[in-house]
């Protein structure tokens, strides 16, 4: 049968799409999300997150425990920013009861805050190199994770939930000697940090695999409330610690800077998370030298054996490491809360995949899904 023929006879070949499911396990969801994708060959035509398989109700269970054991719960849904999550419900209760807290423990959380966000990109930015194929980076990132962990579980007694914020303070002030530790392991990891970029910033396969991959545009950040070093990556250069101070944040100087790039692709994303890891250490060495000058005194406010938040409402958001972070907290002068909605930066993150991944092959579906960064039960809730 000649050329011709043969195209003449496939022309007419009746084609439909694939409906492919990438999870609710796969490794390549960080968790137990699905996607459900329709293809056309390799080609990706619509894509649709299906979330809710690790949802447990938090927002309710909230409803039915007092003021202090509701920050349990609240450090638990994104498990790689345990303090910054606490920190938030703290906060909002205090804005509630109207309490000041002590600048000491002021100080001591914006320092754990920061320590915290390094550890969860330091997460990331050994876990995405995996998604295309490269394993060592994970080696290096989780010895940093170590060194700053090691810090914190001495501080907290914890690894990943670290209950160290109370409503009014801190659980505790820091052991003797601590900053000099804290401080000895800041400079470790802000010298080592560079091996990491060195294996991939500048690997050609990872640039051919990131550079112009799930391009996300300004406008869809948004259209979609898009938050974090993903929007930052894309040019929105938004950051709550500098544009609405909370903590010290205000206090900073030059310490704090808003990292952001243009390219708005998956390379730039990562770009963003390594060089807002250094920034979070520098912010940490600022609140140091802070910390160090400030006379010893308490670090909680005393409260009585029952907190009962006055009726009404009031909403506070942080910059949590995924993005912004939202705590909606109605009361009813009761001992728990009649309600407390979370807005949590990884359900806006992931709600967008849909409209960057058309299109793409599903090889660069990995790329752009380990770019967002973003944890399941953030997600989930």
């Amino acid at each position: 049968m000649s050329r011709e023929m043969v195209a003449a006879v496939g022309s007419g070949f009746a084609t439909t799409d694939m409906v492919l499911n990438i999870g609710p396990q796969h490794p390549a969801t960080h968790g137990v999300l699905r996607l459900r994708l329709t293809l056309d060959g390799e080609r990706i035509v619509h894509c649709e997150p299906i979330i809710g398989y690790m949802h447990r109700g938090v927002e309710k269970l909230f409803e039915v425990r007092d003021y202090r054991q509701i920050i349990m719960l609240a450090n638990r849904h994104d498990w790689l920013s345990a303090f910054s999550s606490e920190l938030g419900v703290a906060l909002a209760v205090e804005n509630m009861l109207g309490i000041e807290v002590p600048e000491r423990a002021t100080w001591i959380r914006t320092l754990l805050a920061e320590l915290n966000r390094t550890l969860n990109h330091l997460m990331f930015m050994g876990s995405y190199p995996i998604e295309l194929g490269a394993i060592t980076p994970m080696f290096y990132a989780f010895r940093e994770r170590e060194t700053l962990q090691e810090v914190m579980e001495e501080m907290s007694g914890g690894r990943m939930h670290f209950m160290f914020n109370r409503v009014g303070g801190l659980k505790e002030d820091i052991p003797a000697g601590w900053l000099g530790r804290a401080s000895a392991a800041i400079a470790a990891v802000r010298s080592r940090i560079t091996q990491i970029e060195d294996l991939i910033l500048g690997n050609e396969i990872f640039r051919a695999r990131t550079v112009g991959i799930g391009v996300l545009s300004p406008e869809l950040v948004h259209a979609y409330g898009v938050s974090g070093p993903i929007a930052r990556a894309a040019g929105v250069d938004i950051d709550l610690r500098r544009d609405e101070p909370y903590l010290a944040y205000g206090e900073l100087g030059d310490a704090l800077r808003v990292v952001t790039r243009t390219g708005g692709d998956s390379y730039a994303r990562f770009e963003v998370l390594v060089e807002q890891a250094k920034v979070s250490l520098d912010i940490a060495d600022a609140c140091i030298a802070r910390i160090a000058e400030l006379p010893a005194g308490p670090v909680n406010v005393r409260l009585p054996k029952i907190v009962k938040a006055p009726e009404g409402s009031t909403y506070v958001w942080t910059e949590n490491p995924l993005g912004l972070n939202g705590y909606y907290l109605v009361s009813r002068g009761e001992k728990t809360p009649w309600r407390l909605k979370l807005r949590t930066a990884s359900f806006n993150n992931i709600a967008v995949l849909p409209e960057i991944v058309g299109g793409c092959v599903v090889a660069d579906l990995v790329a752009i899904l380990g770019s967002m960064f973003f944890v399941v039960g953030d997600i989930d809730k």
